[in-house]
């Protein structure tokens, strides 16, 4: 595959994947890059679904030692049972029409008391949240929310260029513009599309073309639509 013309960082994340740095998540990242020296316990991420907001809190918890909470699963349950003797967290999949306040005031006190932190995600930010207690909603607002944008054309283009050379496939650009044209518009698409081509062309012993591509975005269309 011929390279394309991008200028992108590169920030590593999980085994070997790599975290693309672009125009729609560099605030995000310059934030993580205070890190510890932010202002308040607490950081929000948010953005739209699929555009690398848990994917960024991996290379945060590889660095902080964070562990990972999924904000449904702290409801009704105690800092000490969801953290243990820790003290930096990310808190990930917030709903706020479904979130625990409490539980989440608490699981902020604490994290503060210790001198932590908490990454918090979730796709609007926090002042936009139906928060009913007080000291939950002051908190928030006294701590940074940063902004994940949809990915554009050029970030989705460059992660489809760096999954190709790592599963080591051979694909030319007519392809990438023929999935960029048509696909959802998110990161994580990108790299089930991609994971899709990689057997399909493995099950069939073909090359990467159109037709294998119209193919698979078929078959991932039907998939989503449980036909």
């Amino acid at each position: 595959m011929s390279q394309l013309a991008l200028d992108f960082g590169h920030r590593a994340a999980l085994g070997a994947d790599d975290f693309l740095i672009a125009g729609s998540n560099r605030g995000a990242v310059l934030w993580l890059d205070r890190w510890p020296d932010w202002p308040a316990p607490a950081l929000t991420i948010h953005g739209p679904p699929g555009c690398g907001k848990t994917h960024l809190a991996h290379v945060w918890q590889a660095s902080s030692g964070a562990r990972r909470l999924i904000a449904s699963k702290i409801a009704g349950r105690t800092p000490a049972e969801v953290l243990g003797e820790l003290r930096y967290a990310v808190v990930d999949d917030i709903d706020p029409t479904r979130l625990d306040e409490p539980a989440l005031l608490h699981l902020f006190n604490v994290v503060a008391e210790r001198g932590g932190h908490l990454l918090i995600l979730a796709e609007a930010p926090p002042a936009r949240w139906p928060i009913g207690l007080a000291d939950l909603r002051s908190r928030l607002a006294a701590a940074p929310a940063v902004a994940i944008g949809a990915p554009n054309d050029a970030l989705i283009g460059a992660v489809f260029a760096k999954l190709f050379v790592d599963r080591q496939l051979r694909v030319g650009d007519e392809v990438v513009s023929f999935l960029l044209a048509r696909m959802e518009r998110s990161l994580d698409a990108a790299r089930r599309i991609v994971a899709a081509l990689d057997a399909a062309a493995l099950t069939g012993h073909r090359n990467i073309t159109i037709p294998l591509a119209r193919r698979v975005l078929d078959d991932i269309e039907k998939t989503d639509k449980g036909t």
